[in-house]
């Protein structure tokens, strides 16, 4: 299932990601840090979304509460949720 997420208090403003069962098939940063972000994007297509979300869910960038590692897994469990 292909998702579209609108992230909240990051420099990526929104997320593509495509969800099959419960693997990552695909993810897209639009915005943000494009090298580190391509770079988490290949790091996790193929993984299950549970390992994701473990490795990356309370990331925190500066003083900001929340990071794009993890507003993808707000995106991804929201994706998990609708199917």
């Amino acid at each position: 299932m292909k998702t579209v997420y609108q992230t909240e208090e990051t420099c990526c403003k929104q997320i593509e990601l495509e969800v099959d069962g419960d693997v990552v098939k695909s993810v897209r940063f639009l915005g943000g840090c494009h090298g580190n972000l391509q770079g988490i994007a290949r790091l996790v297509e193929g993984m299950p979304v549970a390992d994701v979300v473990s490795r990356l869910s309370g990331i925190r960038c500066g003083m900001k509460p929340t990071s794009c590692p993890d507003q993808l897994t707000l995106a991804l469990q929201q994706a998990v949720s609708r199917s």
